[in-house]
């Protein structure tokens, strides 16, 4: 059948397009990155692209878009989304794990129980995605997070050492290889020990060959002995193996380390092209020519999909590419899709809304009680409650204030637009609401301390921070806001206790200035669930709302 294909139509199978999972033109937020449906269905249905990266939406909502996206399609698609904490992660409604840190600070006290989390987290993340129409997961994050000021990785990666990041992202391989469904190891050939974005810049790996075949390497190869179907390339320069190109770019890496040297079968699939690290220097067409010639087989995320495709069949026609190159990578494209039960025929099936496949699923057969099932949400609580760091007096002993005073619920984001996980019927809000506590929210735009402060009397304050690693932010350190308000209440004495969620060298920054009365809790989540579980602990309730 591939033979059957035209040019274009090989090279468009290779990419994967961004969409918003959300069903209405009206409702996409990141217009840049995402297609109206009108572009979109032209982009699967007359270009005949391979895949769709999905975000935002709900889960239900999605599990309608898959099927409409299908049915668009010429050829049927791999529907893929970076579901590293669970499908709930992008999707409301279903399952939101912690960050797969909390597994690595769980595989500190019992390693068997860390090993069974990582798997049961891999299957439940499988299922729900299989559920919603999704049939690619991209995910597990193998990179070793060895430098704390990493402010991309940071809580994403499984942990600090090549063995338990090893051992862990396999198991979560293990767990997800139950079901008909496609894993991504990423990001080749390690992203952990960068102190850059490379959302935004292209970060350096200055280590030697011996040192990267030590640390970051161990990993990936761990994943691909559990049967990973993808990895995923890194926009970094490492000059110990080509001083000249990023690794996405670089054919001694794509092809002469991953393929040769560690002898990987499956997809190689870059990173996101749209990223500052490849974008800024190369241009979005450029970078997807260079992509394919260094050896990707699915080129992600490009600004221009039908710009990107026309340069890389350009590139075929000037001798820079051949056919047979981008034959074989449609092959293993095809491999996958079969794997995960897409009908690849010859010749292909029309779209559904012409006629319809019948080996697609029905949207009929949409099964919503496969998500967020009790067991799936207790499994995602145990890990939060297993990888909870806590200390000082508790519990928290809330006495009422002189008539002068507030109790302060003050919370510091680094940005309070992009807080998806806060509002006023969230715990971190309304639970000390019940306390009598009034909320005060921060960032680093809401100006300074002078301006917030408010009554000149002193305030019994709760202080609550969300930081941690985050694409585009560029950091996963204290926010200047952080700092200046946790220095002000020590010294005030307004200080009542500490709740820290996401990054843990956010609490090691604080730990060594807090006095050992004042209780803290630290929770590696910062969605609803682990706001409860911090604010059970350190008000001593029992998860019903009773002291």
């Amino acid at each position: 059948m591939i033979d059957n294909l035209s040019l274009p139509e090989l090279v468009a199978q290779m990419f994967v397009v961004r969409a918003s999972g959300c069903l209405f033109d009206h409702q996409i937020r990141y217009r840049e990155w995402e297609p109206t449906a009108s572009k979109l269905r032209y982009y699967l249905e007359k270009l005949g692209v391979g895949g769709v990266i999905l975000v935002g939406g709900s889960a239900a909502e999605l599990a309608v878009r898959s099927h409409q996206l299908q049915s668009w399609a010429k050829f049927p698609l791999l529907l893929a989304a970076d579901i590293e904490e669970g499908v709930g992660q992008r999707f409301a409604g279903a399952t939101w794990f912690g960050p797969p840190m909390a597994i690595a600070e769980v595989a500190r006290q019992d390693a068997g129980k860390a090993d069974r989390y990582a798997e049961q987290m891999g299957a439940v993340t499988a299922i729900e995605a299989r559920a919603i129409g999704l049939n690619w997961i991209l995910a597990p994050v193998v990179d070793v997070n060895n430098n704390p000021d990493n402010p991309v990785i940071n809580v994403r990666a499984f942990g600090e050492t090549p063995e338990i990041v090893g051992k862990l992202a396999a198991a979560f391989i293990r767990g997800a290889g139950e079901h008909p469904i496609l894993t991504t190891a990423k990001h080749f050939p390690g992203h952990g020990d960068t102190a850059v974005d490379s959302h935004l810049e292209l970060p350096v790996l200055p280590h030697s060959p011996a040192r990267l075949a030590q640390v970051e390497l161990p990993p990936f190869v761990e994943a691909m002995a559990a049967g990973v179907d993808a990895v995923m390339s890194a926009h970094l320069l490492i000059p110990a193996w080509d001083a000249e190109c990023p690794a996405t770019l670089s054919r001694k890496i794509l092809i002469g380390k991953l393929r040769e040297e560690l002898g990987f079968e499956g997809l190689i699939v870059t990173d996101a092209l749209v990223m500052g690290a490849i974008a800024n220097k190369y241009g979005a067409n450029e970078a997807a020519v260079l992509a394919a010639e260094a050896g990707a087989d699915v080129l992600l995320m490009p600004l221009d999909p039908e710009g990107a495709i026309l340069a890389v069949c350009e590139a075929v026609t000037q001798g820079r590419l051949s056919v047979s190159q981008i034959k074989e990578s449609v092959k293993r494209i095809w491999k996958a899709k079969i794997k995960v039960g897409l009908p690849i025929s010859d010749p292909p099936q029309p779209p559904l809304a012409k006629g319809g496949s019948k080996n697609l699923e029905s949207i009929d057969s949409i099964d919503l009680s496969l998500l967020a099932t009790p067991q799936a949400r207790a499994t995602a609580a145990d890990i939060l409650r297993d990888s909870l760091k806590f200390g000082g007096n508790l519990p928290l002993q809330v006495a009422k204030p002189p008539e002068n005073q507030l109790l302060r619920n003050l919370i510091v984001v680094d940005d309070v637009l992009g807080c998806e996980f806060l509002g006023n019927h969230t715990p971190a809000i309304a639970l000390p609401e019940q306390f009598g506590y009034e909320l005060q929210l921060i960032d680093d735009r809401t100006g300074a301390i002078a301006d917030n402060t408010g009554a000149e009397h002193f305030s019994p304050t709760l202080l609550q921070i969300f930081i941690r690693g985050n694409c585009f932010r560029g950091s996963a350190g204290l926010t200047q806001a952080a700092q200046d308000w946790f220095k002000k209440l020590l010294k005030t004495g307004e200080l009542q206790a500490v709740l820290i969620y996401g990054s843990p060298y956010v609490l090691e920054q604080f730990l060594p200035h807090l006095p050992p009365s004042i209780p803290y809790v630290f929770c590696f989540g910062q969605m609803p669930a682990a706001q409860s579980l911090v604010l059970e602990v350190l008000f001593g309730i029992d998860g019903t709302g009773n002291a």
